[in-house]
């Protein structure tokens, strides 16, 4: 992963890993140790998913940039269901309380997805490949140059 890639990874966990923390604080306040533990468990979710689907999508964008847009759009598909998959599978557990979960796991994507926004935007990622200056292309632009048209 390219060190752009891993400033914007950087940019986007920490934030929310800091809302994570107060969640799981607040949590513990509320509910006790199952709030606590969902807080937790909502939290360090959106870190994995969020965070593999960042590096998926900068590998797709480095080795298949044709299919970039598409599979942003299946990555973001691809989180929701396992999401909800997860949800489905304890929606009747009593290991953590799952009001304290699921505001977590609001409060961590919302989180996530804005420091994401602004970490891209600062990072000045070049959309175009900008032409290497060779001596070979400084050349032929001074022929064209000097040619009457």
């Amino acid at each position: 992963m390219p060190s752009n890639d891993v400033r914007i990874l950087i940019q986007a966990a920490i934030p929310t890993a800091v809302v994570g923390a107060v969640a799981v604080a607040v949590g513990a306040a509320v509910e006790g140790g199952n709030g606590a533990i969902g807080a937790v468990i909502g939290a360090l979710l959106v870190i994995l998913l969020m965070g593999a689907g960042l590096y998926v999508l900068q590998w797709v964008a480095k080795s298949l940039p044709h299919l970039f847009q598409a599979m942003g759009l299946m990555l973001y598909m691809t989180q929701i269901l396992l999401i909800f998959v997860f949800i489905a599978l304890f929606k009747d557990t009593t290991l953590f309380h799952p009001k304290v979960f699921a505001l977590s796991l609001l409060v961590s994507t919302l989180t996530w997805v804005a420091a994401q926004a602004r970490a891209t935007m600062k990072a000045k990622t070049f959309y175009v490949d900008p032409e290497p200056a060779t001596a070979g292309n400084a050349a032929e632009k001074k022929e064209s140059a000097e040619r009457p048209s």
